[in-house]
């Protein structure tokens, strides 16, 4: 039985199929994840009941589990994040800025929000772009590199950032900063909705960044809820 009073940060690490519902239910399981279960759903006006109950068939179901990276090495889930993730974000944001460009001039003269949507989205390009660039640049390799140092007894690698939670802490504020970014573009979307007349494009436009909100919120919560914290732990312990 899930507890209420359980985090769902915490939910999500230890029932790796939570995710799935969290995603139903619009619960922010990576950059809001610290909240508990119980205020999640009050915040969200969700019946706690239901989503406790879909948790429960969530994990007794026969499906294929989400892969469970809590227990593999730092080095295999950073390479996963760079390879899945990155590249999809990579190959995504141009895609999502020419269906915006379309779209607004299309129909930015009577929908006022999709100029601002837009405007969130190459905001989120900038920013995305540098953050991928300093994590595979300079924090994932460190991690790698202080996770093999520590398996073979060698001291650990030299840094320019002193402990590793420096950079860890900013790049958590980016995570931030976007997810702030998305939760703008789904507010002004009304939840990625259509209008009941929309083009093809602006169909694909709106589907998209629902997808990418979907991807991105998994990746941030692969760094944020498994990487981050266990190379913190892992620096520490070679003191």
């Amino acid at each position: 039985m899930t507890a209420t009073t359980q985090t769902v940060r915490e939910i999500a690490l230890e029932q790796p199929s939570s995710i799935r519902v969290f995603e139903q239910f619009g619960i922010d399981y990576c950059c809001g994840g610290r909240k508990p279960l119980a205020e999640a759903c009050s915040a969200g006006n969700l019946e706690i009941d239901a989503v406790i109950a879909a948790l429960e068939e969530a994990a007794q179901s026969p499906q294929e589990k989400p892969e469970n990276w809590a227990g593999k090495s730092l080095e295999s889930l950073s390479t996963h994040i760079v390879a899945t993730h990155h590249a999809y974000v990579k190959r995504e944001l141009p895609r999502l800025a020419l269906l915006a460009e379309k779209v607004v001039n299309r129909h930015g003269s009577t929908k006022a929000e999709l100029p601002v949507i837009a405007a969130a989205l190459a905001q989120l390009d900038e920013e995305l772009t540098h953050h991928l660039a300093k994590e595979e640049a300079v924090l994932f390799p460190y991690i790698a590199g202080l996770e093999k140092s520590i398996s073979i007894g060698t001291p650990k690698p030299h840094s320019c950032f002193g402990t590793v939670a420096n950079p860890i802490a900013m790049m958590t504020q980016e995570h931030d900063a976007a997810g702030t970014l998305l939760s703008e573009i789904r507010t002004l979307s009304g939840n990625f909705t259509t209008p009941p007349d929309a083009c093809p494009t602006f169909r694909a436009f709106y589907d998209g960044l629902k997808e990418f909100e979907h991807d991105l919120h998994q990746h941030i919560h692969l760094e944020n809820n498994i990487l981050f914290p266990r190379a913190i732990e892992l620096e520490a312990s070679a003191r």
